[in-house]
C-alpha cells in the first residue's frame, strides 16, 4: 500500500467569511499541493475540507499519515464520530452535529484508506503546515479579487441563512 504524508489547513478571513483550504501531499520524492476557496464559510468547514480534498486527490487506497493543526478535525475523526453516529448525528447535549455533511463525506473518504491522524501546532515553524497556511491565504486572496464587496456580503448573508 502506497504511503502518503499529508498536511492540511483551512481558514477564513472573518469567521464566517471568505475561506479556503489547502493540503500538501508527499509520497516518496513526489509532492503535490492543492487548495480551494469559497466565498462564505467557517474555519471549521475549511479545516474539514482540507482533509477531505486531500484524501479525494488520491486515486487509490493508501496508508496516510494526516497532519492537521485542527483539534476539531482530529478529535472529530478519532474520538467523537462514533458517538455522533450512535446518537443519530446529535452531540452529547442533543444538539445537531455542526458540519455533519462534511463529517459524513470525510468518513466515507477515510474508509478507503489506512489513516493515522496527527495533530501539529499551527504557526510553529513546521514546513508543510506553514505551506498549507500560505496556500490557503493565497486562495482567499484570489477569491476576494474575483468578487465585489457587495457580492461577498450577499454570499455571507446566504450562508448565514442556511446555517442557522
Amino acid at each position: 500500500m502506497k504511503q502518503v504524508i499529508i498536511y492540511t489547513d483551512g481558514g477564513c478571513d472573518g469567521n464566517p467569511g471568505p475561506g479556503a483550504w489547502a493540503a500538501v501531499l508527499r509520497s516518496g520524492e513526489h509532492k503535490r499541493e492543492i487548495s480551494g476557496a469559497v466565498p462564505a464559510t467557517t474555519n471549521n468547514r475549511m479545516e474539514l475540507m482540507g482533509a477531505l480534498q486531500a484524501m479525494r486527490a488520491l486515486n487509490q487506497p493508501c496508508e496516510i499519515k494526516l497532519h492537521t493543526d485542527s483539534q476539531y478535525v482530529k478529535k472529530g475523526m478519532t474520538e467523537w464520530l462514533p458517538g455522533w453516529k450512535r446518537n443519530g448525528w446529535r452531540t452529547s447535549t442533543k444538539e445537531p452535529v455542526k458540519n455533519a455533511d462534511l463529517w459524513r463525506e470525510l468518513e466515507v473518504e477515510a474508509a478507503r484508506h489506512e489513516l493515522h491522524w496527527h495533530w501539529v501546532k499551527g504557526h510553529a515553524g513546521n514546513r508543510d503546515n506553514e505551506r498549507c497556511d500560505e496556500l490557503a491565504t493565497e486562495a482567499i486572496t484570489k477569491l476576494k479579487q474575483s468578487y465585489t464587496k457587495a457580492e461577498l456580503k450577499h454570499e455571507l448573508a446566504k450562508f448565514k441563512e442556511t446555517t442557522v
